[in-house]
């Protein structure tokens, strides 16, 4: 299996089918952006994907994540075939997001889905194969390949599962010594996608604590609670926040700055780092930071 590319920088955002989204997602192309990861929470549905894809010309878009707890598999596999239908390569489908008693058993399960969901798909009369079968009309399979999906892995099983079923991991909120780690039990062959914060900001007391406000937000939730522990962090840094434990989550500064820290990834083993850009402030999409950002990523 060929792991996907998608250069060395891109873009972690949350977009829906409206006129501003799609307006932004055109920017970030216009930048030239390879690849846009879309933030599940965000994300109003699957054909917002569709309409990303339309509205653009040659980035492609990653979801990152749909959950498999939100979103069945033959819809997931619906929208992915008819994209790659239309514009072959400009979706590849992350997933994560179960939970109850046994995530990773229903993640599997949601897999095993995609290596064939029943589907019509095929062109009227069937393939030659059914055709010499004498079935013209038997569906045949429809899901999505294993090198067109990811993981938004962070622990080690959830890599070993990447690894052994889907193209590569995705993980947020992660180290560079967590970086070198996750290559060590991927593989050199997977695609290792990490997610990034960035505060384009160059005053300290400012970027720390727009990046607070984010981090304080993933520390509550108990599966990036448990990998911020796997990588050193204590109940005492969930509580304080120290500048130690945001500078390592958080690259922030001047876009010279911010490419010198998002660059400890690569040289750690990723393929790709996706820019997650917070300003402290809700609202329109960051495109001014894209901005200043890409020439010194890109």
């Amino acid at each position: 299996m060929n792991k996907p590319s998608f250069g060395s920088f891109g873009i972690t955002t949350g977009l829906t089918s409206s006129p501003e989204s799609l307006d932004a997602a055109r920017i970030a192309e216009d930048l030239g952006y390879p690849a846009i990861w879309l933030s599940g929470g965000p994300l109003p549905g699957l054909q917002t994907i569709r309409d990303l894809v339309e509205a653009t010309n040659t980035i492609r878009y990653v979801s990152g994540i749909l959950s498999v707890d939100t979103y069945p598999a033959e819809d997931v596999a619906a929208t992915y075939a008819a994209i790659e239908a239309q514009t072959p390569g400009r979706f590849t489908v992350g997933l994560g997001g179960a939970h109850g008693p046994r995530p990773l058993a229903a993640l599997e399960e949601y897999l095993d889905q995609l290596d064939g969901v029943p589907g019509e798909q095929q062109p009227p009369g069937g393939s030659d194969e059914q055709q010499s079968l004498g079935r013209p009309d038997a569906p045949q399979p429809v899901g999505v390949p294993a090198q067109h999906r990811l993981l938004a892995a962070l622990g080690p099983r959830m890599l070993k599962l990447a690894a052994e079923r889907t193209a590569g991991a995705y993980p947020f909120l992660v180290t560079a010594d967590y970086t070198a780690e996750a290559r060590a039990i991927l593989g050199d062959d997977k695609l290792l996608a990490v997610s990034h914060l960035v505060v384009v900001e160059p005053d300290a007391s400012r970027a720390r604590g727009i990046a607070r406000d984010t981090l304080s937000f993933f520390t509550g939730l108990p599966g990036y609670a448990a990998n911020l522990r796997r990588m050193g962090f204590t109940d005492d840094d969930f509580a304080t926040l120290p500048d130690h434990m945001v500078d390592a989550l958080a690259a922030w500064g001047t876009p010279n700055q911010i490419a010198d820290s998002l660059h400890k990834h690569l040289a750690a083993g990723a393929d790709h780092v996706a820019i997650n850009v917070i300003t402290g402030v809700t609202g329109p999409q960051p495109t001014d930071q894209w901005r200043a950002l890409a020439p010194a990523l890109l």
